[in-house]
């Protein structure tokens, strides 16, 4: 009995030891592991967006970068169109800052403060040379002025003739001496409107006419259609009458999606 406790009693400490040091290295590598994430860069320091954008979107004036940043042949584009000694407030809207606040009253009349941008030099209602002026601009985004006061692209890749009528994207850039607020250069939904030159008047005249012989199809560039009618003697004279009334609604136009002139 005595034997056997005294030959348990040193493997019991042998694993005690074990165990013991196991431990030791396990909480040397734990500590090791929580001093390097408390010294790591990202700990302790501020969101590097300001709290203002984290709580919800504030709206400010237009990003314009300053006079001294601006390089040499940006310079150049604008004031090769901006008049020399003219009037401030009647420069176009690309030769001036313009600290525009958007706590305005819609289509109400607003003033703000503006400058000459750098190599810009205009004058007051005196004559004199200013640094600063105060611009009356009516309240309102650039998407909603009159849309005589900005041009759009146009598309010719979209059918006109179709119902609902269909509309496509356009880039819609606002006229030089034209003031408003947001970006001037902005995108629309429009209603497709292009021509391809075909006159509605011709396309009927051809459809009484000469429509038992395709003339009016082949006029719109709806070749199989003529040649159908064509060999079909516009369908017995009923095709020809149908055409008549569609092409005098407008329901038929031409091949290419255009709009009738």
């Amino acid at each position: 009995m005595a034997s056997s406790c005294r030959s348990w009693r040193p493997g019991r400490g042998r694993c005690l030891r074990t165990c013991g040091t196991v431990l030791v290295l396990f909480m040397d590598l734990l500590s090791q592991c929580v001093n390097g994430y408390m010294s790591s860069p990202h700990v302790g320091q501020e969101s590097p967006y300001p709290r203002d954008a984290q709580q919800g979107p504030v709206f400010t004036s237009p990003v314009v970068p300053a006079s001294a940043s601006v390089s040499p042949a940006d310079e150049e584009s604008y004031t090769s169109m901006c008049p020399s000694g003219g009037l401030c407030n009647r420069l176009p809207a690309d030769c001036i800052h313009c600290d525009y606040q958007h706590n305005c009253t819609y289509k109400k009349p607003a003033s703000f403060s503006c400058k000459p941008k750098k190599g810009v030099h205009c004058v007051g209602e005196s004559g004199q040379q200013q640094t600063s002026f105060l611009l009356s601009v009516i309240c309102q985004f650039c998407w909603q002025l009159d849309p005589s006061l900005y041009r759009c692209s146009n598309s010719t890749n979209c059918m006109t003739v179709s119902c609902p009528r269909k509309r496509y994207n356009a880039t819609c850039d606002v006229l030089e001496h034209v003031h408003c607020l947001g970006k001037r250069t902005f995108q629309k939904r429009l209603f497709c409107n292009w021509t391809g030159g075909y006159k509605w008047s011709t396309a009927l005249a051809l459809s009484i006419t000469l429509g038992g012989f395709g003339a009016d199809r082949f006029y719109l560039g709806q070749w199989r259609e003529g040649l159908g009618k064509l060999f079909s003697f516009g369908g017995l004279g009923i095709w020809t009458l149908i055409d008549v009334l569609l092409i005098g609604v407008g329901y038929v136009g031409p091949a290419d999606g255009s709009l009738y002139i």
